[in-house]
């Protein structure tokens, strides 16, 4: 019924700069929070950053003064601009969003996760 599709992955070498973008689809009726997570190989998955739908934002320590979480609620679409990129951020960037479906006259809050998109940062 909803989904949500990341893009803009890909290879960087450190100090650079990528752009994820995260697109929810389906009976949508709300978005509440969205945000990206990551997942590096052998560790846990870790919040990176988080922004509401009135755009009050959380981050990660390490990616505060690099990292940037925006989102177009007309689009249904959140963003991460990530610059100065080092080797420790690389992992599978997953997006994630609270999503309010209407069922009837029952309003539903999902959370619903992308398939993930693999960020490298090369030394």
């Amino acid at each position: 019924q909803v989904h949500v599709v990341e893009s803009g992955g890909g290879l960087v070498q450190a100090g650079g700069s990528l752009r994820l973008s995260c697109a929810a689809s389906g009976s949508i009726f709300n978005i509440n929070a969205m945000g990206w997570y990551r997942q590096a190989t052998g560790k846990e998955r870790e919040l990176v950053a988080t922004i509401t739908s009135s755009g009050n934002t959380n981050y990660q320590d390490s990616v505060k003064d690099r990292f940037t979480i925006s989102r177009d609620n007309a689009k249904n679409t959140v963003y991460l601009q990530m610059n100065r990129l080092k080797p420790e951020d690389t992992a599978v960037y997953y997006c994630n969003a609270e999503v309010e479906i209407l069922q009837g006259d029952i309003l539903r809050t999902l959370e619903v996760w992308g398939q993930g998109t693999l960020v490298t940062v090369s030394s």
